[in-house]
């Protein structure tokens, strides 16, 4: 019986079934990129008060790669030597960092890191040098606050940051794509961190320029306006002159157009 010759050729389904296999190879690596990539930073377990030393080791298994071993800073971040306690809580509990991605300001998200591990890495940091702390609850406690305070918080606000956030605290565009964030909603310890602190644009009022009194009455000035609508009715997302002038490039102009239009089409 004459023996079957081997032709060289492929069965018709073995492409099909090497692109089917490696398909599913590549979807397998990805998903295990991905999971890396979003895993949970490195914690510590909260069964016992964390200290100094527990701060230092979160901070070296998740910051050190752009702050450097020892908070001295690399050319991918700034040293955090003398920042204080009150720069890592506003930066980390905000999410601001760790940075989701790198561009021109760090963008506010949920935190990364539980108030116990962001506690450990504050300290950490305020041991290496002096810097501002953590505001009290006395300082933040906005009750003892009349409406004379709230209105003087209000002449505050306007002075110091209205230029940047906006008379009503909605926020506004800075130069290279940067922006004042918006004030509404924002907690009262992550306000006068803010005004301690100084982060990314934003200038560094300490209490030789706004009190501690008066950071208190900006804060009761900035809940009152959480707190109590547009007392002028429909406030056009409180961006001023730019939402103002747009309805009436369209609305009102438009109006006087059409009624343009509606009388010369008349007959006479």
């Amino acid at each position: 019986m004459a023996s079957r010759k081997k032709t060289g050729r492929r069965h018709p389904l073995a492409s099909a079934a090497l692109l089917i296999i490696g398909l599913v190879a590549a979807g397998g690596a990805s998903v295990a990129v991905g999971s890396v990539a979003n895993a949970e930073p490195a914690t510590t377990p909260h069964s016992q008060q964390l200290t100094a030393a527990d701060g230092e080791a979160l901070f070296r298994a998740n910051c050190a790669s752009c702050h450097g071993l020892n908070a001295e800073g690399t050319e991918n971040g700034t040293s955090l030597i003398g920042v204080g306690a009150a720069s890592v809580d506003f930066q980390v509990m905000t999410g601001r960092m760790p940075m989701a991605m790198s561009g021109p300001q760090a963008l506010q998200r949920e935190p990364q890191f539980s108030q116990e591990d962001t506690d450990a890495m504050a300290a950490y940091i305020a041991s290496l040098a002096p810097g501002p702390d953590v505001p009290s609850e006395e300082l933040l406690d906005t009750s003892v606050v009349d409406a004379e305070g709230i209105a003087a918080g209000g002449e505050l606000f306007r002075i110091n940051c209205a230029m940047c956030h906006n008379v009503a605290g909605a926020g506004g565009a800075l130069t290279e794509g940067k922006f004042a964030p918006p004030l509404k909603g924002v907690a009262a310890n992550h306000i006068y961190e803010a005004m301690l602190t100084g982060p990314q644009n934003m200038p560094v009022f300490n209490d030789s320029n706004i009190s501690p009194e008066e950071k208190r009455e900006i804060i009761a000035y900035l809940n009152y306006l959480d707190e109590n609508p547009s007392v002028g009715g429909f406030d056009l997302g409180a961006l001023g002159p730019v939402s103002e002038g747009l309805f009436i490039w369209i609305f009102g102009l438009g109006g006087i157009v059409a009624i343009t239009v509606w009388l010369t089409s008349r007959p006479n």
